[in-house]
């Protein structure tokens, strides 16, 4: 006869919670490897100042007098040079993110029959297939994320004539990533007789 085991406790590990950077979204010890230093540093002193002192302890000089002068000065050119390249990828984000215009186009397919497409939410962060759910849900209405004419990438098309109802939502909803006067609202005609057969 086998000897039986008894049950193990449900949950031998403590809780435990990691800490995620307000800035660069990674754990305090990798903030170095963002780009973002400087501000992970400020941001993690102002919200968590035991643990800002134990990852950035600025009594504790000697690692840096291990250095030679001259790698010193290198290690400082390094860091000036992560930060000089990550504020200008941020004001190019946001330069790219002010002259992006989303396209509301409002297109005939038969008859009377109309679609709304919407391009350009990519460029402000936008997950196109979220939104896409979301605007289904909202004008209970078929909507999807398609190949964009032309392969210039994709865009949502929602079934049906809703296209000043989209760019009233978008500004509800998204108004703050999406300013309204980067909103276009187009329409689009199919031509009569072009494809009709003789």
């Amino acid at each position: 006869m086998a000897a039986t085991a008894s049950a193990p406790p449900a949950d031998l590990r403590p809780a435990k919670s990691i800490i995620y950077c307000g800035v660069c979204s990674l754990p305090p010890e990798y903030c170095e490897y963002g780009g973002t230093t400087k501000k992970c540093s400020d941001w993690l002193s102002t919200t968590h100042p035991a643990l800002h002192n134990t990852l950035y302890n600025t009594t504790d000089t000697a690692p840096l007098s291990t250095l030679t002068p001259s790698a010193l000065a290198r290690a400082e050119k390094d860091a000036q040079k992560k930060a000089a390249k990550a504020s200008a990828t941020e004001a190019k984000e946001t330069s790219r993110r002010l002259t992006s215009r989303v396209t509301i186009k409002r297109v005939e397919r038969n008859k009377r029959k109309y679609v709304t497409e919407v391009s350009g939410l990519e460029a402000f962060g936008l997950e196109l297939k979220k939104v896409a759910k979301e605007l289904g849900k909202k004008f209970a209405t078929g909507s999807s994320v398609t190949k964009a004419p032309g392969g210039l990438g994709e865009e949502i098309t929602v079934q049906g004539d809703v296209s000043e109802e989209i760019a009233e939502w978008l500004g509800e909803k998204y108004g703050e990533a999406v300013p309204e006067d980067n909103v276009d609202l187009v329409e689009d005609k199919k031509k009569k007789g072009a494809g009709a057969g003789p």
